[in-house]
C-alpha cells in the first residue's frame, strides 16, 4: 500500500454533492425570484459609475407646491397650459414639450365652472393646432398595470409578453381629451404612454417601460420616444418595430436610431443622475415660467430682457412638465435616490438613454449559468483548499468574489453591461461555505485518524502538519532521507542491579519521558523503546529538510537535560543510589535514505524504520563508547546539520572506520556542544587534538601520543571528576597510537580503523 492517498478518496463525490447548490441559484434567477436583488446589485452599479452626462438638453418645468396653490384646485384650467406651452415653444423656441398630466375630459359637475373650462380647452387646441408635432399630451393605463374605469371597466396594458397581440382586443389607455388629439379632418397632437412601467419582484423603482402598445385605436408609443422623435424632426411614420428591436429610420431610408427591446417592446431606463442635479437635470417651477411671461410681456425694458433672458435657456430643449408636489402620488424611488422623487424623471432618462444611445446590455441567461459554475468553481476549490496554504488560498477566493465584483460594476460603468450578480455571487459564496465546512469534518476525520495512527510516536504539532499537508502518510514501506537517532544509558545493567523493578520503572518512566518530549519537540518521530533504549526518525512521516540539524540539536538538549535530571536525583537523598546520580547516555546518528513504513505482520505491526543507513545510526551508538564520547554521528549527519543550522554546534572529528558488517570506511564525529557552551579550555582541547589527529594521519605516532596526552588534560569529561565518565577522544587515541606503534599499519594506510565490536 504505497500509494498516496488525499484525505478524501472520491473528491468529484464531493463537487456532485455540491453542485445542487449552484444549480439552485441560477433556477432562483431564472424563475425571477433574485431579481429584487438583482435589482439592489443594479443600483449598486449606478451608484459606482456615478452620473454621466448626455447629449440632450433636457429642461423639467415643475407642477410644484407653490405652483399648486397659485393654480387653485382641481382641475386646472387648460388655459394655464395653453399659455405655458405657447410660451415656451415660441419666446424659448423649445424642440418639444411633453405634458405628464393627463388632460381627460373634464367632468361635467355643477362644481366645475363649464364656460371657464371650454375656454381653456379651445386655448389649448389653438397652441396644439399650431404646433401640431411639438406637444405631446399624456394618456396612462397607471402602473398597476390596469385602471377601473369609472363605468367599472378595466383598462389593461397590452404587453407582448403576456400574450396581448390582437389589437382589436386589446384596451385603450386613459387619454387626452379628444378635441386635442383629433379634428373634423383627422390628428392634430401627439399621445404618449405615461406611468406604464413593468414592475418586476414588487420593485418600486420604475426600470421597464413598453415603448409602445397595440390597442383598438392604432400603435401608440411611449412618450419619451416621441420627444425624441420630435427632436430629430420625425413622426410616426418614421418607426419600424422589429422583433428585437425598434428602428427610427429618416426619410432617405438611413436608421437614426436602432434601440432594442426586450420581450419585443420593452426599454429598460439607464439612469443618468439623481433627480438633484442642477447641472444635469435643469428644472424650473412653473411659477417661473409665468413670471417670466409677464416679465416677456412686459413695456418694462429691464424686465422685457429678464423675460428674454429666461426663455433663451429653453432653446432648443426638450422640456418635461410634470408634477412634483408629494400629494399629486406621482413619485417613487429611483437607482441613484433611495426617497421617492417625481417619476417625470423617468422620461427624461429614457429620452437621455435613446438619444445618447446608451442603452442597458444584459448578459444572456446562459451568461448566468456559466458565471455562476465558473465562480463556484474556483471560489469553492480555492475556499476548501487545506494544507500549509489554506489560509492563502482562502484569501485568493476573496480575492476572486471582489475580482467578480469589480468587474461587473467596471463592466456597467464603461460599457453599460449588466453581469449577472445575485446568481453567480451567492452559489460562489453559499457553496464555497459548503465546501468549508466539508473540508473542516474531513480534516477532523483526517486527524482523528492520524492521531490514532501517530499520535504515540510523533507531538500534536507534527500531527498537525501531518493533517495539514491534505495527505495521508505513505504506508507499507517507501524510501526517504531521514536522520536515525538510537540512544542507549551507559552500564543500564547495574541500573537493574542495584533498582528494584518499582523503582527501576519509576526511572526509567522519567527518564524516557524526558527523552520523548525532546524528541518530540524537534519534530523528531518515536519509532520504539526498547528497555532503556530510545530509537528515533527525523524526517518521516512528514518530510523536513533540516532533520539532521533537529536531530543533533535534540542530542544536546537531552544531554543537558539529563545534567538537570542527575542534580534533581541526587538532591533527593538516599532515594536513589550513586550510580543514578552518575547516569549518562550515549547517542548516535546517522543521515540517508532509509526505509520507512508500518512493518509487521498481518496482525500486529509498527511504524519504523529499517536499511543500512539505520544499521550504522545504530553503530554509532555502540561505538560512542569505544571513543569514550556521548553523541556519536557519521559524516553525512554534520555536513546535513552544518547545512541548516551553520555553526550553532560544535563538532570534532574523531575518526574514519569500517564498523562491522560494513566494508566502505566512514568518518565519523562527536558533537561537542552548542557553540555559546563550549569553554575556551574546550575549544584549546579541540585544536591540540586536531593537530594530534595530523600527527596521527601521517604515521607519527609518538608526535601524535604527546599532542593528544596534552588534550586529555583538557578534555571537558575527566574519568573520576565528570560523573559516569571512564574515557574520552584524547585517552582513547592514545591507546590506538600505541597499538599502531606496535602493528604498523603500512605506507598505504588512509586513516581507516576496522572496529571488531558491534
Amino acid at each position: 500500500m504505497a500509494s498516496t492517498k488525499k484525505a478524501t478518496s472520491r473528491p468529484y463525490l464531493r463537487w456532485l454533492l455540491l453542485l445542487p447548490i449552484p444549480v439552485l441559484w441560477c433556477l432562483l434567477g431564472h424563475f425571477g425570484y433574485l431579481q429584487f436583488l438583482e435589482n439592489r446589485l443594479l443600483d449598486l452599479r449606478f451608484r459606482y459609475r456615478g452620473a454621466i452626462e448626455a447629449p440632450v438638453k433636457l429642461i423639467y418645468v415643475d407642477v410644484d407646491t407653490p405652483a399648486i396653490e397659485d393654480m387653485g384646485e382641481r382641475p386646472w384650467s387648460r388655459s394655464l397650459f395653453a399659455n405655458m406651452t405657447a410660451a415656451l415653444l415660441d419666446a424659448g423656441k423649445a424642440k418639444a414639450i411633453g405634458i405628464d398630466i393627463v388632460l381627460s375630459k373634464i367632468s361635467g359637475s355643477g362644481l366645475v365652472d363649464q364656460a371657464k373650462a371650454r375656454q381653456g380647452n379651445i386655448e389649448l387646441r389653438k397652441v396644439i393646432l399650431a404646433y401640431p408635432k411639438s406637444v405631446v399630451l399624456a394618456a396612462q393605463y397607471t402602473a398597476g398595470n390596469a385602471v377601473t374605469q369609472a363605468d367599472g371597466t378595466i383598462r389593461e396594458i397590452p404587453l407582448l409578453r403576456k400574450g396581448k397581440f390582437d389589437r382589436s382586443k386589446n384596451d385603450v389607455p386613459e387619454m387626452p381629451e379628444n378635441g386635442f388629439v383629433l379634428g373634423p379632418k383627422g390628428p392634430i397632437g401627439r399621445v404618449g404612454l405615461i406611468d406604464v412601467d413593468v414592475e418586476y419582484s414588487g420593485d418600486a423603482v420604475p426600470r421597464w417601460v413598453p415603448l409602445f402598445v397595440h390597442t383598438t385605436v392604432g400603435t401608440l408609443y411611449h412618450m419619451s420616444l416621441q420627444l425624441v422623435l420630435q427632436s430629430l424632426g420625425l413622426d410616426e411614420k418614421a418607426v419600424r418595430i422589429g422583433k428585437d428591436r425598434l428602428d427610427v429610420v429618416q426619410p432617405d431610408g438611413t436608421v437614426a436610431l436602432s434601440i432594442p427591446l426586450t420581450e419585443g417592446q420593452l426599454i429598460q431606463a439607464n439612469w443618468f443622475s439623481p433627480w438633484i442635479n442642477a447641472d444635469l437635470n435643469p428644472r424650473y417651477s412653473v411659477n417661473d415660467v409665468f413670471a417670466a411671461i409677464d416679465n416677456y410681456n412686459s413695456d418694462d425694458p429691464t424686465k422685457h430682457t429678464e423675460g428674454q433672458k429666461f426663455f433663451a435657456e429653453f432653446r432648443d430643449a426638450i422640456v418635461l412638465v410634470g408634477p412634483t408636489d408629494i400629494l399629486l402620488q406621482d413619485f417613487a424611488p429611483t437607482p441613484f435616490d433611495s426617497e421617492p422623487v417625481p417619476k417625470v424623471g423617468l422620461h427624461g432618462n429614457l429620452v437621455k438613454t435613446m438619444l445618447a444611445e446608451k442603452y442597458l446590455y444584459r448578459v444572456p441567461e446562459w451568461g448566468m449559468w456559466l458565471a455562476a459554475f465558473g465562480l463556484t468553481l474556483i471560489v469553492s476549490a480555492l475556499a476548501a483548499a487545506g494544507g500549509v496554504r489554506s489560509i492563502m488560498a482562502k484569501v485568493v477566493a476573496l480575492i476572486a468574489l471582489a475580482g467578480y465584483t469589480y468587474i461587473a460594476l467596471h463592466l456597467f460603468a464603461r460599457s453599460q453591461i449588466i453581469l449577472p450578480m445575485a446568481a453567480p455571487l451567492g452559489a460562489a459564496f453559499t457553496t464555497s461555505f459548503g465546501a468549508i465546512i466539508w473540508q473542516l469534518i474531513d480534516e477532523e476525520k483526517a486527524k482523528s485518524r492520524i492521531t490514532g495512527m501517530f499520535g504515540t510516536y510523533v507531538s500534536p504539532e507534527l500531527v498537525d502538519s501531518m493533517v495539514n499537508s491534505g495527505e495521508d502518510p505513505q504506508l507499507g514501506g517507501h524510501d526517504s532521507e531521514i536522520t536515525a537517532y538510537f540512544s542507549d544509558i551507559q552500564s543500564f545493567s547495574t541500573f537493574s542491579e542495584q533498582l528494584g523493578s518499582q523503582r527501576l520503572v519509576e526511572l526509567m518512566n522519567e527518564y524516557l519521558t524526558a527523552c520523548t518530549d525532546i524528541v518530540q519537540a524537534q519534530g523528531g518521530t518515536l519509532d520504539k523503546f526498547i528497555g532503556d533504549a530510545v530509537v528515533a526518525m527525523f524526517g518521516a512521516p512528514v518530510a523536513m529538510k533540516d532533520h539532521a540539524y533537529r536531530a543533533c540539536v535534540t542530542t544536546q538538549l537531552i544531554h543537558l537535560k539529563l545534567a538537570g535530571l542527575r542534580a534533581k536525583w541526587q538532591a533527593e537523598g538516599d532515594k536513589w543510589p550513586e550510580i543514578v546520580w552518575k547516569m549518562q547516555t550515549r547517542i548516535g546518528l546517522n543521515s540517508g535514505v532509509c526505509t520507512i513504513g508500518n512493518m509487521g505482520s498481518r496482525t500486529r505491526f509498527n511504524y519504523t524504520m529499517m536499511g543500512d543507513n539505520v544499521n550504522l545510526a545504530a553503530r554509532m551508538e555502540s561505538g560512542a563508547k569505544a571513543y569514550g564520547v556521548y553523541t556519536m554521528i557519521a559524516e553525512a549527519t554534520k555536513l546535513a546539520c552544518e547545512k541548516h543550522g551553520g555553526d550553532r554546534l560544535v563538532f570534532r572529528y574523531l575518526d574514519k572506520i569500517v564498523v562491522k558488517g560494513r566494508t566502505l570506511p566512514v568518518p565519523i564525529y562527536e558533537v561537542v556542544g552548542f557553540n555559546e557552551h563550549v569553554t575556551e579550555q574546550t575549544r584549546e582541547c579541540l585544536g591540540v587534538f586536531g593537530d594530534g589527529i595530523a600527527r596521527y594521519l601521517a604515521q607519527d605516532w609518538d608526535r601524535a601520543e604527546a599532542l593528544f596526552r596534552r588534550s586529555a588534560e583538557l578534555e571537558p569529561n575527566q574519568p573520576g571528576k565528570t560523573p559516569g565518565v571512564e574515557n574520552n577522544p584524547s585517552l582513547a587515541l592514545i591507546k590506538r597510537c600505541s597499538y599502531w606503534r606496535a602493528h604498523p599499519p603500512g605506507s598505504g594506510w588512509s586513516g581507516v580503523y576496522e572496529m571488531k565490536e558491534k
